[in-house]
């Protein structure tokens, strides 16, 4: 296994930061390419860069970038779950990675694990060139579905007034009032509730995670519609997911909407198992690694 390359996306916009992933040392060779992004608030280290090794080791070229405004990446604001940004970055990835001639042709896939999985569906149904799609714990949800994790109405508008004053103080002054992704117990943070991933150094609390969110965040998180694009989808789909990960019966409904041919892998688990514990990557990585070897031109078995 070579070690991993750095690769800039300089796609006219903003430049992203990206990391190239193959077993051979040459850039010569054409591959079967996966694109591979995780949840929302991470950087590539993270859950990415995990799914990026196993799978090169199986003969794939693998990308992984920070979304804009994340990690090595330009972009402003800093810090900003921007639904719509991310998915423009996800069409411009892979449009650029889809002019190296080590990638072959007709053969890129899209692995997205957690909330970058319904920004994915988007990009799909905008004509990102994306030939197959797996998902692994995908997040997909819509505003009256995402309520429950913020306490129903109250907590969403809660959030959603914070949101809009971090907004306004952004659109007078340009500051970015930022608050914790995670800090267990602190409502104002993303994600307030114990998650043993982000809080270990060992697990997602790598060095090159910023633990910030932009609290103007929520504006667009709370209001984002990760569910209705699915009907638009006419790749190959993959969703490997458990009655232990998030939101179960939006998965089956995203699975069932899809246009193209789709396939589903329930799996035993807790949603952040899916992020870097065993059984269950190796159990995602066999499904995706199957469903593409089926559905990218050109790989064999």
């Amino acid at each position: 296994m070579t070690e991993p390359r750095p690769l800039q996306l300089f796609t006219g916009g903003t430049s992203l930061a990206a990391t190239l992933h193959r077993s051979v040392p040459d850039l010569v060779e054409p591959q079967p390419t996966i694109v591979i992004s995780g949840s929302w608030l991470t950087v590539k280290e993270q859950m990415a860069d995990l799914y990026a090794a196993r799978l090169a080791q199986r003969g794939y070229t693998v990308v992984t970038f920070d979304f804009a405004g994340f990690g090595a990446s330009d972009g402003a604001p800093r810090q900003a779950e921007l639904p719509a940004r991310k998915i423009d970055d996800m069409i411009t990835a892979t449009r650029a990675v889809s002019t190296l001639s080590f990638v072959r042709p007709g053969a890129i896939g899209y692995l997205a694990v957690c909330a970058s999985a319904q920004y994915a569906v988007r990009a799909i149904a905008a004509g990102a060139p994306i030939d197959a799609f797996a998902s692994v714990a995908g997040w997909y949800h819509d505003a009256r579905t995402v309520a429950p994790f913020y306490g129903g109405d109250d907590g969403v508008a809660l959030r959603l007034e914070r949101g809009e004053e971090a907004l306004a103080a952004y659109q007078r002054t340009g500051e970015v009032r930022t608050v914790p992704a995670y800090e267990a117990g602190n409502d104002r943070a993303g994600m307030f509730f114990e998650l043993d991933y982000y809080g270990s150094p060992k697990r997602g609390a790598v060095s090159n995670w910023v633990n910030e969110m932009a609290e103007l965040s929520w504006v667009y998180w709370l209001t984002f519609d990760g569910l209705s694009a699915a009907r638009q989808v006419r790749v190959p789909s993959l969703f490997v997911h458990g009655d232990g990960c998030v939101l179960p019966e939006n998965l089956r409904a995203v699975a069932g909407n899809v246009a193209g041919p789709a396939e589903t892998v329930w799996a035993e688990g807790t949603q952040i198992d899916f992020y870097d514990q065993d059984p269950q990557v190796t159990l995602a990585v066999d499904a995706v690694d199957a469903h593409f070897r089926a559905h990218l031109a050109g790989t064999s078995g």
